[in-house]
């Protein structure tokens, strides 16, 4: 979260993330997802996000990418993702 925080002092207009849920209580995950949202909505910052909890990446992102072995098996709106079997089978445990 500190990372988050001392990248957002120089007010960019595009963040990069990798695993911000990654060592986190859980609890403090919606936390930091819901501040993204925000600073999504708020200040129109775009961000490229990295994350391995899917259900909050995809609650978080327009579209994502779902990749295998480095290679990208899937792409789509991220309510497009939610609703693949590939996705809710190997990702959402359905």
């Amino acid at each position: 979260m500190l990372a988050i925080a001392r990248a957002l002092m120089s007010r960019p207009r595009f963040l990069m993330l990798d695993e911000p849920s990654l060592g986190i209580m859980p609890r403090m995950v919606d936390q930091v997802m819901d501040s993204l949202r925000r600073l999504h909505e708020t200040e129109g910052l775009t961000m490229f996000l990295v994350e391995q909890n899917v259900p909050a990446a995809l609650d978080l992102a327009d579209r994502g990418y779902v990749l295998q072995t480095g290679r990208v098996v899937l792409a789509g709106r991220s309510d497009e993702l939610r609703g693949s079997d590939l996705v809710r089978r190997a990702y959402l445990g359905m």
